[in-house]
């Protein structure tokens, strides 16, 4: 665990390790934020907001500034780095006109059982599958923010997975959350299956009687 400064974009939404993160910058204080951020380190943090900021959030570094608006609006990208605990927050911080905050930074965990890994990973071809979306889900290229964004949890729910700081853990809660919504989707595709085969020519036997 690291303690660091950060400067703080607080947003609706959970950024995962390893996920690109895509931002539009308008506001006066972000541009000024992403200003600072570009003459540093290129560090910054995602906080969490629900109905309040959240202790936990993410790090994420600048990887490029791919628009430059002419009344000075930008699109960015980033790329998400670990999960921190915010654990002072100041707003404005200092002079600047964004926050900024003390955070505790976690490695990430990702030891896991293979057990565990591939009961997960059959959860997660059989999901995609009964939504018909193409995802490849390759072994040792997924763990539990791969597709996260994708199967259906709620913004509290992500918020939950990145509190945990196990990679089992994050991964069984996983698996509770397909095992659930699974056999809603396979009834869901019986129904679709039932309905497409009224109004076809159906053969059926001849009843003995």
């Amino acid at each position: 665990m690291i303690n660091e400064i950060l400067p703080i974009f607080p947003l609706k939404l959970v950024a995962f390790p390893d996920e690109q993160l895509n931002l539009h910058i308008f506001e006066p204080r972000y541009k000024q934020l992403l200003k600072d951020v570009q003459n540093g380190d290129g560090r910054f943090g995602i906080s969490v907001y629900t109905d309040k900021l959240m202790p936990f959030g993410s790090e994420v570094v600048l990887e490029e500034v791919s628009k430059v608006y002419e009344d000075g609006r930008l699109d960015i990208k980033t790329r998400v780095l670990r999960v921190y605990e915010l654990v002072k927050f100041e707003n404005p911080y200092k002079d600047k006109l964004y926050a900024g905050g003390e955070v505790i930074i976690f490695e990430n965990d990702n030891v896991l059982p293979k057990s565990v890994y591939a009961e997960f990973l059959f959860y997660l071809k059989e999901f995609f599958r009964l939504i018909g979306e193409p995802v490849k889900v390759q072994a040792l290229l997924v763990n539990s923010f791969t597709f996260t964004h994708k199967i259906g949890l709620t913004l509290e729910e992500e918020y939950q997975l990145i509190v945990m700081r196990k990679e089992i853990q994050r991964i069984q809660f996983l698996i509770n959350h397909l095992t659930k919504v699974i056999p809603i989707l396979r009834e869901v595709e019986k129904a679709k299956t039932k309905i497409q085969m009224n109004g076809h020519f159906k053969t059926l036997d001849a009843l003995d009687f």
